[in-house]
């Protein structure tokens, strides 16, 4: 299993660079459950951390996981059974920037910012999505809670 660490809320004026060391810091502490990689994001709003465990695309899987834009910043911890199917379906070309089975999400969230796009998810997940855009999060995980989220 992977780990997520993020930091939402960002005002102008913060410390980007110490708040980026301290999440650093603080997923550090959770680095057992995802030893293979690292990764930061960071801008104006949002920091994400991503600890990964790789299973699925080992090579080029590595999150936070980017729309083309870079408009999206997305970590999960899980997996998603269903990936293939649900990017036959998407009704809007996206441009896939890796082939990590969890990058539909962002995917699922350009066509359908309600968010009912969780119910179409078949999975053991747990994510942080921010739009940097909108300044929004989206934090949600599986129905039954396989992967904690905390």
């Amino acid at each position: 299993m992977c780990s997520i660490f993020g930091i939402f809320g960002l005002q102008p004026g913060d410390d980007l660079q110490a708040l980026r060391r301290q999440a650093l810091d603080q997923s550090q502490r959770q680095r057992h459950r995802g030893p293979d990689w690292s990764g930061v994001y960071v801008d104006e709003g949002a920091i994400l951390v991503h600890e990964r465990l790789a299973i699925v695309d080992p090579a080029g899987g590595s999150q936070p996981l980017l729309s083309e834009d870079g408009g999206l910043a997305l970590a999960v911890n899980g997996e998603i059974y269903n990936h293939q199917e649900l990017k036959k379906e998407l009704r809007q070309p996206y441009a896939f920037q890796t082939a990590s089975d969890c990058e539909v999400i962002n995917a699922l969230y350009r066509e359908d910012e309600a968010a009912s796009y969780l119910n179409r998810l078949n999975g053991i997940f747990a994510f942080a999505l921010w739009d940097s855009a909108k300044r929004r999060v989206i934090i949600a995980r599986d129905p039954i809670g396989v992967v904690p989220l905390y």
